[in-house]
């Protein structure tokens, strides 16, 4: 499953806004095309957008191509675009202040060799996802319990990622291992990405999946048929509170309430040492349409007023631990992830 690709100088993106009727990819070649793609959900999910974002400089610089009197300045301004496109996902502000820093590296040279610095770059971003959500995979797979059965929300699989996933990502690694008795996907609503594209692609990795209403977790938990909760990450704060897609925090609760591990898996590029905690994290709010329309249709009364938060936030006080590609942290996590970033740090990465 590749959702993300690049081609002949053009970015190739899973249309995931037509899963699961059909499946359709973009072709794009403009940087704005990216960031449109980006804000409509045709590409989604942190790691997905992060490495989106860094395709989408190399489309940027290119185009500055034309005018080079005014390169940097058409480059960094396609940059505070991109970074803008979605609030919440803080891979995609790395993704971009990292092509920043190796443009920057190469100032005083010609715009083509930081056009070629850039390519590199996000070729390489692309590798290193898909390493660290295998690596993710293992390390969470290692976690759960033989026949698990395990519980899910939203998409954080291959469809989010470039290629793996991290929360499927781990569902994948475990299934390989014969450990997975059944997957519990929430529909997720509004937008439904746990019925449209959870789903859709743990049938195409022949992976045992039932699909479930949201309001349904509790109830299952309370029967004793949840095993873990595993889910994704958006950002992850310095003292390890989580935003998620909405209905994470509350599956957290209910966890907790039913002594039902919560797992977060998420590459350490998700964790945000700048954002202390959870309250500092912006929340997007998208358009009331996603509520009050389904398919197209009209189902609630004209005028009503709609808060329609795309992401919550879980305190870290939930978290059994977060499942990274450098291996699993455990509470404390503001301390253990200071402790993670020191290491890489000193590695030099």
């Amino acid at each position: 499953m590749k959702p993300i690709a690049w081609e002949d100088g053009a970015l190739v993106l899973l249309d995931q806004t037509r899963l699961p009727w059909e499946v359709t990819y973009l072709r794009l070649t403009d940087y704005r095309e990216v960031i449109a793609a980006i804000q409509r959900l045709s590409v989604r999910g942190a790691p997905a957008i992060g490495v989106s974002a860094a395709y989408a400089l190399v489309l940027a610089a290119r185009e500055a191509l034309n005018s080079p009197e005014s390169f940097w300045e058409r480059l960094q301004l396609a940059a505070e675009e991109l970074a803008a496109a979605r609030p919440t996902a803080v891979n995609l502000q790395w993704a971009v202040q990292r092509q920043l820093r190796v443009a920057s590296s190469h100032r005083g040279e010609e715009p083509e060799v930081v056009l070629a610095a850039l390519e590199k770059t996000a070729r390489a971003m692309e590798e290193e996802d898909v390493r660290a959500n295998r690596a993710i995979g293992a390390f969470g797979a290692a976690l759960l319990p033989w026949r698990a059965r395990i519980l899910t929300h939203c998409n954080a699989g291959a469809l989010a990622t470039c290629g793996y996933g991290t929360a499927l990502g781990v569902v994948r690694a475990a299934h390989a291992a014969g450990k997975v008795a059944m997957v519990y996907a929430d529909e997720t609503r509004p937008l439904l990405q746990g019925a449209r594209l959870t789903a859709w692609e743990l049938l195409q990795e022949g992976i045992p999946v039932t699909l479930i209403t949201d309001s349904a977790a509790g109830y299952l938990m309370a029967r004793g048929e949840v095993d873990a909760v595993v889910v994704g990450a958006d950002r992850v704060a310095a003292n390890g509170d989580v935003a998620n897609k909405i209905g994470t925090y509350t599956l957290a609760v209910l966890a907790r309430e039913h002594q039902v591990p919560f797992y977060v898996a998420a590459p350490f590029s998700t964790v945000d040492g700048a954002t202390p905690d959870g309250k500092t994290i912006p929340i997007e709010e998208r358009s009331a349409e996603e509520v009050t329309h389904f398919g197209g249709v009209n189902v609630a009364p004209a005028g009503v007023k709609v808060k329609n938060y795309a992401f919550d936030v879980t305190p870290a006080s939930l978290l059994t631990a977060l499942i990274t590609e450098r291996g699993v942290v455990y509470p404390p996590l503001a301390e253990n992830l200071k402790l993670f970033a020191q290491h890489q740090r000193e590695e030099g990465e």
